[in-house]
């Protein structure tokens, strides 16, 4: 199996991502990958109608959802305290993970909904069984961690993760839009893996399928944070690589570390 994208947002990621689920799995195809991922933002709206596409494109269908990690407990809903989240993908391996996925996002938005629904480690531990989790984008508690100058806090972190998960189930994430704090981190995130004995795996945080599609994730940008198409984009989407791109892309990107496809 060629590349697969791990990383990817559908309309359902609400305001933020412009990739119709239906036809998702149709461009994957015509780039001649034979699967593909759908991991919205707390939610798995679309999993169903995405399965169904992929399966009649002849593509395997990979159900996910980037989950919003409480700092605390997700039960924690102190201003001040318990605002910021951490973002981790969590990939379907069988049913069983499937099922605990549903628990978790379910019991996110029930129980954890503060600003965004979340999870926690207590309930990751609870429903860990039958998912492969990536360590995210620079959202996420290990590049976060990075960005602050804590390398052995992002360490002591990928170590928590892999002995949840189990150290074949839980991947380092190199992702390279052109963003600086990405260029920034990706060096500590190659140096953390091989330190840790941790894979890595190469995705791009897809928010929409095709490069000139960058303006319309504009607009539902701009009608999430409340501004015009004249205002400068958000930090986190200041290129336009956030697309579904081809093989040959992707490897162009991480030439040193064929490894992590």
């Amino acid at each position: 199996m060629g590349f697969t994208h791990l990383h990817v947002h559908s309309e359902y990621s609400l305001l933020d991502g412009a990739c119709r689920v239906a036809e998702l799995p149709e461009r994957a195809k015509a780039l001649g990958q034979s699967a593909v991922a759908l991991t919205d933002h707390g939610v798995m709206f679309g999993a169903v109608e995405f399965y169904k596409a992929a399966k009649k494109a002849g593509v395997h269908p990979i159900i996910g959802c980037e989950v919003y990690v409480a700092p605390r407990s997700r039960e924690s809903k102190v201003y001040g305290l318990d605002n910021q989240n951490y973002h981790l993908v969590l990939l379907c391996e069988n049913e069983t993970g499937y099922h605990n996925l549903c628990r978790l996002v379910s019991s996110a938005w029930i129980d954890g909904f503060y600003g965004k629904p979340r999870v926690d480690f207590s309930l990751l531990t609870q429903y860990h069984e039958g998912l492969i989790a990536l360590s995210a984008c620079l959202a996420g508690e290990i590049p976060q961690a990075l960005l602050s100058g804590e390398y052995e806090k992002a360490c002591e972190t990928a170590k928590r993760y892999a002995a949840l998960f189990g150290p074949e189930h839980f991947y380092i994430e190199l992702q390279d839009h052109g963003l600086a704090e990405q260029k920034q981190i990706i060096p500590l995130l190659i140096r953390l893996a091989r330190e840790t004995g941790l894979p890595l795996v190469c995705t791009n945080d897809v928010h929409y399928p095709k490069k000139q599609d960058a303006e319309v994730q504009k607009v539902l940008l701009c009608i999430q944070t409340n501004t015009t198409v004249d205002d400068p984009p958000p930090i986190a989407f200041e290129t336009d690589e956030f697309y579904l791109k081809s093989e040959e892309e992707m490897r162009a990107l991480f030439p040193q570390i064929p490894e992590a496809f």
